[in-house]
């Protein structure tokens, strides 16, 4: 796949689709400075002195309404981004011949300038579709534009049955923002078809770069900053490379098929399969008795928590199928049962879960041409906030009671998602709410000729279906969790994740490995791809003491930078593993530290078993103080921290100077009037401060003076400014760099010499 094109097309083409839906809006009267009034002339309706046909009156309030609860410019950005996606979800099938009619709907086989559906217009017939209008079209000869807005709206509307998700009904208010000049030769249509190959549309992971690449310029905007819940998709979002998707998808859902069938053809068809470190006959015992004796594929389940553009959950489906397929099932009717029984996914971005759909259908009729035709519901949905939601309008026009409901029981539904958007799959659904999600269910499917009852059980569907999905258990649970460090959360995310996950607030990633644990199934695996920090920092210390107690590291390779590749310009240092809620002690995980070279070398290391390291077992990370897990350490010096006298028994290590201000206060010795350091005046006005510097064994590096100026408060005035009492830090003291990539080295520092940060 060509990723050079893409990068280059998808940040222009949403310029490009955003500028032309905000001109479409302005064409019926929506601005960013208000709605012009609407004026019923009969069978017509005119905006700002234009003559339009009635039938876009109810697509317009629905596009005001829109505005009026989102404001202009997130209604522009996500109609754009919609009208993007259904575009290139039909160039997508029509290059697979996937459409029923089999003509393309956007460009032509034969290269000609006008698309193929144009051109066979008489012919075609899709649900809904004026066939008498075509034709009249047709004959007119100079009614080209009209025409094959009909026949693309045409389309929109048949793909709506199998794909609701991507292609709402028409009526819904979207359809005014399709742009005009379809068939002009600087139209969207046309820079979508000469600005991608052919070539590049043959794999569905196509839909995930295009993704990566459309927000990336969004992405440049916020990131670095404190971010707006709105932003935070763009903010986080990184295409995961396939080889790390395949390590997840392989060793989380295969690891599990292989335990308990290990002599599986599977096992040849998983490169990045990593087979398990030869363990101990007892833990071999505990491994036979928590390992069923038989799965059944349709009870296997998998969920990707932040599922951005699908990549792990197609990646899933191609594992599922050869599974289904190896049980002896006939291939047309896996992907339903995959689609239904088995995969399931949420985003709080809605754009990125229609994706995701879409994708999965992709797969799916790929495999069954017939899918279309279905009615296959999806596990797959973007979160919503419940602010829409009236509970108590429902509560005084339905009969709760009938249903074993009380109103407590709405309004705790609607305050766990008041911010669904924000918080996304880290909401935990509380243990007494999903006892309840069956009668609220039930409930969501009910009718009523109230209006207002009526609105509420609509927007009750969405809140139940998500409410499930969270208080679901899994045997997987596979992803690449969102990244954003403290600093960068809004305000609500840094509150929410300080209340419910403290030990891992540092960052959501950290917070989401905590979330998969819970996700997963007793004896069910959490595989990620994450930052590698909260295998060392003090500050995730808790979150892994609890991970070791609780449960078992069966895999990891440890990437370090550049796994990612340089096309996503991400310099992250990253660690890929999977997690298995159960614990042993005496397992011995199988590591691999893949810290040098770029993707392209990490992938090959990781496939040829290089740098593979698995003679340690869990148990022994808690031997070094703080648990890192430091898989790479002998058990010499391991044993040094269990057997070993530790320094604060013999001495009494302590943070030095910190002057906050060094330009202020430190200078060389040659900058220094010789006379000013020689006054024997005490308190001096000049010290001898050493710093941390090169390498250098038993003394050396006293480069530097302190301006004193005979009084200690001359420093500490500096704001974040710290000293240790005078008596202390004219003690004979040892002082060595605090950070170092190289050898430890203590230098003698002199009574007379005061010492920073780096010297303790």
């Amino acid at each position: 796949m060509n990723t050079a094109e893409l990068s280059k097309y998808a940040p222009q083409a949403r310029e490009d689709f955003m500028a032309a839906v905000r001109l479409q809006a302005g064409r019926v009267g929506v601005r960013e400075d208000g709605c012009s009034p609407v004026e019923r002339q009969g069978e017509a309706v005119v905006i700002d002195g234009v003559t339009h046909p009635k039938a876009i009156e109810n697509a317009r309030q629905n596009l005001v309404q829109r505005v009026e609860s989102i404001g202009f410019d997130a209604a522009m950005d996500a109609a754009a981004y919609t009208w993007f996606n259904r575009l290139c979800a039909i160039r997508y099938m029509e290059l697979h011949g996937f459409l029923d009619h089999g003509y393309r709907v956007l460009s032509h086989p034969d290269g000609g300038s006008l698309p193929e559906i144009l051109e066979k217009a008489t012919d075609i017939d899709l649900p809904g579709l004026d066939k008498s209008r075509v034709a009249e079209l047709k004959l007119d000869g100079t009614q080209d534009e009209k025409l094959y807005r009909l026949l693309l709206m045409a389309q929109c509307n048949a793909l709506h049955h199998s794909m609701p998700f991507l292609f709402e009904k028409v009526g819904a208010g979207d359809e005014l923002l399709l742009p005009e000049g379809l068939l002009h030769s600087d139209s969207l249509i046309l820079g979508l078809v000469e600005g991608i190959s052919e070539e590049s549309w043959q794999d569905i992971e196509i839909i995930g770069w295009l993704y990566q690449f459309y927000i990336s310029e969004k992405k440049d905007e916020v990131i670095g900053k404190v971010v707006k819940s709105e932003d935070i998709p763009a903010a986080t979002q990184l295409f995961t490379p396939n080889w790390i998707v395949k390590y997840m998808v392989q060793n989380s859902l295969g690891a599990q098929w292989l335990a308990t069938y290990p002599n599986s053809p599977l096992k040849e068809q998983m490169e990045y399969y990593i087979e398990p470190a030869e363990q101990t006959d007892e833990v071999n015992a505990q491994l036979a008795a928590i390992t069923p004796s038989q799965l059944n594929p349709e009870e296997l389940t998998l969920i990707d928590p932040a599922s951005g553009s699908g990549h792990i959950l197609v990646e899933a489906y191609e594992l599922f199928k050869a599974i289904y397929l190896e049980r002896g099932y006939r291939q047309r009717d896996v992907p339903q049962l995959i689609l239904t029984q088995n995969l399931f996914g949420l985003d709080i971005d809605e754009r990125a879960a229609q994706l995701t759909g879409f994708a999965l259908m992709m797969k799916g009729r790929a495999d069954d041409r017939r899918l279309f035709e279905r009615g296959v519901k999806l596990n797959v949905m973007a979160l919503v906030d419940s602010a829409g939601f009236d509970a108590e309008a429902l509560a005084k026009g339905v009969e709760l009671s009938d249903y074993g409901l009380k109103p407590g029981d709405l309004t705790e539904l609607k305050r766990l998602f008041e911010h669904a958007t924000t918080f996304g799959s880290l909401i935990q659904v509380p243990e007494g709410l999903a006892e309840k999600l069956p009668a609220l269910k039930q409930l969501s499917e009910a009718t009523s000729q109230d209006l207002f009852v009526s609105e509420a059980l609509k927007r009750l569907g969405p809140l139940v279906q998500q409410a499930e999905l969270l208080a679901a258990q899994y045997d997987a649970v596979v992803m690449n969790p969102p990244y954003m460090g403290k600093r960068g959360m809004p305000a609500l995310a840094k509150n929410f994740t300080g209340d419910y996950y403290p030990e891992a607030k540092s960052d959501l990633f950290a917070c989401f490995i905590e979330r998969g644990s819970m996700l997963a199934k007793d004896l069910g695996d959490n595989a990620m791809v994450t930052m590698q920090s909260w295998m060392f920092l003090s500050s995730y210390q808790k979150l892994r003491e609890r991970l070791l107690s609780r449960n078992t590291i069966r895999t990891m390779a440890h990437l370090g930078a550049r796994a990612f590749g340089s096309i996503s310009g991400e310099v992250v240092q990253t660690t890929m593993f999977v997690i298995k809620n159960w614990r042993s002690d005496d397992y011995k995980p199988t590591f691999f530290r893949l810290l040098s070279g770029g993707e392209a070398e990490k992938r090959r290391a990781l496939v040829n078993g290089q740098s593979r390291l698995d003679m340690t077992t869990q148990g022994k990370f808690g031997a070094i103080p703080g648990s890192p897990l430091a898989y790479w350490v002998t058990d010499r010096i391991r044993g040094a921290f269990v057997e070993g006298v530790p320094f604060a028994a013999v001495g009494f290590p302590k943070v030095g100077m910190q002057t906050a201000n060094n330009d202020k206060y430190l200078r060389f010795w040659q900058e220094v009037d010789f006379g000013e350091f020689a006054d024997d005046s005490m308190p001096p006005k000049w010290i001898k401060y050493l710093k941390g510097g090169s390498f250098r064994r038993w003394y050396g590096n006293l480069a530097h003076l302190l301006r004193y100026n005979r009084d200690p408060s001359y420093v500490t005035q500096q704001k974040n400014a710290t000293m240790l009492s005078e008596g202390v830090l004219r003690e004979p003291k040892c002082t060595w760099t605090d950070l170092t990539s190289g050898l430890f080295n203590a230098r003698y520092a002199p009574s007379d010499t005061f010492h920073d940060i780096s010297g303790h």
